[in-house]
Formats: structure tokens, sequence, C-alpha cells
């Protein structure tokens, strides 16, 4: 698999690593961005676990909650122009509203759903599409609910009310007020924001996810030289790290800097004398996971020029 300097650069923004290192680990990967990534942090060259902010599609994504029910939608678009267009946000904030309602997080079943202002939602999209001149479309949905207790939703940077590019939704149960559970879930959900958990706990991360963890420490172990004993532990170490910063509860509260995010929230239950359960959350940032193709704009006026 051939590689372009755009896969080095991506390679060095993702990593840390030097450019020369970033080629070979290319070349001996045929050109495999996950490999290549993998291969640079077994040899220590990266930046374990580094997390880029940039996002790789435009559009919007959209929080809508009632109660002890919230729902997080991803709408994506061509250019940020278009998430700027007061048709495209209304269209969001309308379709977040009718998922609040539904039935699953299946986004066909979504399309298929009765859009406020006639027709279906699916409907509604394509007629965006027609009107503004750009594609555009549902990505995802994600539902959380308690059975008592309150759903919080925050929206960092917003772009307008309710939309913006990074949507959490914080789902605690319990007996206390809003007037406890709001401002906890608040400022659990700009924790969430900022220091982007995989899961609620260790138990519910991705198990290839944490395979993938597993084999790099043990590459890392090999090349330290140290008795096979001794590496085991260091795989194992290497792991349970990995699991703790990477899984909610366990993550430090960044508001303070010390406190685990699960002795935060027991502290609020006992402050407010009824128990608090963070019982799940939704993290959606715009465009995580989509690859964004990048043109050469020069190179395709000249061949606009010559064809």
């Amino acid at each position: 698999m051939a590689y372009t300097a755009t896969d080095v650069k991506n390679l060095r923004e993702r990593t840390g690593a030097g450019m020369m290192d970033c080629k070979k680990a290319l070349d001996e990967s045929g050109g495999d961005l996950e490999a290549a990534v993998d291969a640079l942090r077994a040899k220590g060259l990266a930046a374990a676990a580094k997390k880029s902010s940039r996002t790789a599609a435009e559009g919007l994504v959209g929080v809508a909650v009632s109660g002890t029910r919230g729902v997080a939608v991803e709408v994506n678009s061509e250019t940020d122009f278009v998430a700027k267009n007061e048709q495209f946000q209304d269209f969001v904030r309308k379709t977040t509203e009718v998922a609040l309602s539904a039935s699953s997080d299946d986004i066909d079943a979504l399309k298929d759903a009765a859009f406020p202002e006639g027709g279906t939602v699916g409907e509604a999209l394509t007629n965006n599409v027609a009107t503004i001149g750009e594609n555009q479309q549902l990505r995802r949905m994600k539902t959380v609910e308690v059975s008592n207790g309150l759903v919080v939703p925050y929206m960092h940077n917003a772009a307008a009310p309710s939309l913006g590019k990074i949507g959490v939704l914080v789902a605690l149960e319990s007996d206390a007020g809003a007037d406890v559970l709001e401002p906890l879930g608040k400022q659990i959900a700009m924790h969430i924001a900022a220091a982007f958990p995989l899961a609620l706990d260790a138990a519910n991360l991705d198990p290839e996810l944490i395979e993938r963890e597993r084999k790099i420490a043990a590459e890392k172990a090999a090349e330290s030289g140290k008795p096979e004993n001794v590496q085991e532990k260091m795989v194992e170490g290497a792991v349970n790290k990995f699991a703790k910063e990477n899984a909610l509860l366990s993550q430090v509260f960044v508001i303070d800097n010390k406190t685990p995010v699960a002795q935060v929230v027991e502290q609020a239950g006992k402050e407010a004398g009824s128990k608090i359960v963070l019982k799940d959350f939704v993290r959606f940032q715009l465009g995580e996971g989509i690859e964004k193709k990048e043109s050469d704009f020069a190179a395709e006026v000249a061949a606009a020029v010559q064809g």
C-alpha cells in the first residue's frame, strides 16, 4: 500500500513522532496508518493514546432532553458554511426533538419518522440537500435514560442553542432534586467533553481496544530485555493504566485534578442525603472516526484547464 506526504503529516500530528520515524513506520507498515501508529508507540516514539481534537467532517451535533431521557444526534454536511445555515440548524434541532421520542437508536427508523413540518425526516433531509445544494447525512444517534433522576445536557462551544461540535449527555439516577443533579451533571459533562472517556467503566471498554493496547505493551516489554515474569507484570500494569485513564468513573476529575469521578459522584450523594448513580453518558464529537478527503486545489485547477 502506497502512502503520500499527507499520510506522513497525519501520522506526525497523531503521534508527535519525527518525520523520518513516521516515514520509516509507513514504509514498514506498507502505508497502513493504524499499523504505523502502533509501531511508533511500541518503539516509544509516539505519545500513548494521543487524542486529536481535529474533526474530520462538518455539520452539527444536536442534543435534546426531557427530564429522565435525553438524545444526541449527529448530522453531517460537506462544509462548515452549511453548518451555519439557519435552515440546516433548524433541521438538526427539529430532528433531534423527533429522535427524543424514538423507540430505538436506529438511524433508518429516524429517517422514516414524521417530521414536524410534514413528510418524514428523510424527506426533509432530501429537501435540504436540494435547496442548500450540498450533500448532508444523518450519521448517528444515541439515547440515555434513567428511571428516576435527571439527564443533563451540555454543548461545548455551542453554535446555537443545543447545537454545536461536541455534545454531551450525563444520566444520573437518584432521588435527589434537580437543584443537586443539574449542577453536578453539568460539571461531569464538562469533564467528559475535555477528557474524552471511552466507556463508563473499565469493564465496558472495547475488548478489541484493550487487546490492541496489550499487544503494544507486550512489544515494549519484550524490548526491555527483562525476565518473562517481569514483562508480564509490565504488560498488565500498562493495560490497567490505560483502562483507568480511559474509563469515566476512574478518570481524575478535571475540575480539581485529583479526585476520581466515581468519588465525586459518591460525595455529592452523601452531601445531598440521597445516593447518586452515574448510569450512562454520551459524548458526540462532530466527525470523529470519519476521514475527510483532502484535495490538492492547485492540481484540480490544472487538471480542469488541461481537460
